[in-house]
């Protein structure tokens, strides 16, 4: 080029002319007519070489900017269709514009310098700085939407120059059409009456009817605002299908059927529940009814009486606030424990595994699936850390009973030992990243798990047997409905009805918190086959020291919405002290939840418990956590204990105001 860019970036002179014009004006006033007149002809002469060079400097900057690779270059011999403007990206000071980008913003071709910032309030330039071709956010002027694309480029004679060239696409009614497809995707979701067995329990066929008229109405008066369309296709299914423009209005009323329905009671008193499984952002129907039914079945994993909405990624749950109700038969125990014997007959060999840190629960109901292995003559073995962990005594007496002097290995031992016909027996969780040696589950493709804590969205799956009962009390009770109907009494050694006994009084807290009569009957039928609470005890017993120390952490506690314990503790402790603690916290008068929190290596642990209202599953479920209404932990990782307690209080401050 001739001319150098840098000429070519000079700002306006519309002042200078106006101070000019404002002097030929003075003076004429003044009565100096001659010089008034010799004034003028400078200051018009003056502008006429302005406008040339203006012109000029127009001209060449669009050579320049079409002889630069990446930059826009001119369609055909007409001007760019698009609205185009170069700008400094040291200061946003525009440097030119064309026509169209001027009539778009009414910017008048005048000799006043402009920012884009006065232009498009808000805009900002950082995108084209960091390299990218295309704004991640639209523009509207006068109610139309752009899309905004540029590049950047250095001037030639100054290589500290940066100018951006920009142009913007009308992509409002693209925009139209896209909204308007979101909008109108169908969300295809399915309305479970989950105890509907409960509620016509006893009822005559009248009775019935009348109970079956009032779900119906209540349902179908939720559905009327939707536009949707609701049908019945069992005596406790709907499926409904409406537009996905209502599903925030369904959000916002927080599924107020949820709540609607609790106020439809059988003649014995017991309420009506319902779960939603809703699937979204589904390819077609047949999709969004897989990912509703799943949404289903994560709803009822949990306990039922909520909402999940399953995407192409996620779950989201709303509601589910309500302690559960125990809607289990044992008609399932019964054919579960059959499908898990015929499964163990057919293996060559069976691991057991729990959760990191394994407590009483977790060994517990391990032991009770030894014996059924053993009743099959299999040979089994518990996957532990013998090191890290919560069971301790009970292990030091399991490792002196002959038939377990080699059952507990560490999971790279397993690792050694495992094969294609291999199976894996999960118990007392249901999280892939919470078992004791992950390695393990990813190696085996036949995988079994017993549980009792609400079903995480990062389950474990797939899975050949699941037996997932958030209604018990424990794995080990439901490990104990499967020994009552898959072995005799004497193939129970009285070792394992202790350890089964044991994980039962550990997660209720001696018959205290989440007992129903399920629980009675497993621990009486332990007790028939030799179990005594008294041994249980002693090994829930604690010495002079940890006795304190759980006092200390009790004393460290605060009072947080007048019903909430919270103990945030800055040194390390044993997680068994930190749930000790939390369950100790319970027995005080007023308090309904309670949290310890204490620091471990890298990460925070938090141990929770309720009695109350509060949910504390839900409360700690978004810091990673998991559990159920009346006891859940939660691990956190890189955050100090204080960073923890502020995620914690966010946490509890969110599941009140929701």
């Amino acid at each position: 080029m001739k001319h150098r860019l840098g000429r070519l970036l000079r700002p306006g002179v519309g002042a200078y002319f106006s101070v000019m014009a404002a002097f030929c004006a003075a003076t004429l006033l003044a009565g100096e007519y001659w010089l008034a007149a010799v004034e003028a002809a400078v200051v018009l002469g003056a502008f006429f070489i302005y406008v040339l060079h203006r012109n000029r400097r127009d001209r060449n900057l669009k050579k320049y900017l079409t002889s630069m690779p990446n930059t826009l270059e001119s369609v055909g011999h007409g001007d760019n269709p698009f609205p185009t403007v170069v700008v400094r990206l040291a200061d946003g000071g525009i440097v030119w514009t064309n026509r169209r980008f001027s009539n778009l913003t009414g910017i008048s071709d005048t000799m006043m310098e402009h920012e884009l910032e006065e232009v498009l309030p808000g805009f900002s330039t950082d995108w084209l700085a960091s390299g990218k071709n295309e704004c991640p956010h639209d523009v509207t002027i006068d109610g139309r939407r752009y899309r905004v694309y540029g590049t950047m480029i250095r001037a030639a004679d100054n290589r500290s120059t940066m100018l951006g060239v920009m142009y913007l696409s009308d992509l409002t009614e693209l925009y139209q059409v896209r909204d308007e497809y979101i909008r109108s995707r169908p969300v295809v979701s399915i309305i479970l009456i989950d105890n509907y067995e409960e509620l016509t329990k006893n009822l005559s066929e009248s009775g019935i009817s009348t109970l079956n008229a009032k779900l119906n109405d209540t349902i179908t008066k939720w559905t009327e605002g939707y536009g949707g369309l609701l049908r019945k296709m069992e005596r406790n299914r709907f499926l409904f299908i409406f537009e996905k423009r209502d599903l925030n209005h369904a959000i916002e009323d927080k599924f107020s059927l949820l709540e609607n329905i609790h106020d439809i009671t059988n003649p014995s008193g017991l309420a009506a529940s319902i779960s939603f499984g809703l699937g979204v952002d589904a390819v077609n129907f047949e999709e969004g009814y897989d990912f509703a039914a799943l949404g289903i079945e994560m709803a009822l994993s949990r306990g039922g009486d909520q909402a999940v909405i399953k995407d192409r990624i996620n779950f989201t749950f709303y509601g589910g606030r309500n302690k559960e109700a125990d809607y289990r038969s044992k008609v399932r125990s019964r054919v579960t424990a059959n499908s898990m014997m015929e499964l163990i007959g057919q293996s060559s060999r069976v691991f057991i595994m729990g959760h990191k840190n394994a407590d009483l629960d977790a060994v517990g109901a391990a032991m009770g699936i030894v014996c059924l292995c053993r009743k099959k003559g299999k040979k089994a073995n518990i996957v532990i850390d013998l090191e890290v962990n919560a069971s301790q005594k009970l292990i030091s007496e399991i490792l002196e009973v002959p038939e377990y002097k080699d059952i507990f290995i560490t999971g790279q031992e397993a690792m050694l030992h495992c094969d294609n016909r291999s199976i894996l027996i999960v118990v007392d969780t249901n999280r892939p990243d919470q078992v004791e040696y992950k390695p393990l589950l990813e190696a085996i493709s036949k995988i079994c798990v017993v549980d009792h804590h609400r079903r995480a969205a990062d389950y474990i799956n797939p899975v050949v047997v699941n037996l997932h009962e958030t209604y018990a009390s424990s794995a080990s009770e439901l490990v104990t409905e499967l020994v009552e109907y898959a072995v005799e009494k004497q193939d129970v050694l009285p070792i394992e009805a202790k350890s089964l006994l044991a994980g039962i009084c550990l997660d209720t807290k001696f018959f205290n918190v989440r007992t129903g009569e399920r629980t009675f009957e497993a621990a009486a039928a332990l007790r028939r086959l030799g179990a005594d609470t008294t041994d249980v005890k002693m090994l829930l017993q604690n010495d002079f020291q940890d006795t304190m120390a759980k006092y200390q952490i009790i004393k460290s506690a605060r009072l947080y919405r007048n019903e909430i314990a919270v103990a945030a503790l800055y040194t390390p402790t044993t997680r068994v002290l930190a749930a000790q603690a939390a369950d100790e916290l319970l027995n005080i008068s007023g308090i309904s939840a309670s949290f310890v929190l204490y620091p471990d290596n890298d990460r925070v642990i938090i141990s929770a418990r309720s009695i109350g209202t509060a949910n504390v599953q839900m409360i700690l479920e978004p810091l990673g956590g998991g559990g159920n209404t009346a006891t859940a932990g939660a691990q956190i990782q890189g955050i100090t204990v204080k960073d923890a307690l502020d995620k914690l209080v966010a946490s509890i401050d969110k599941f009140y105001e929701t």
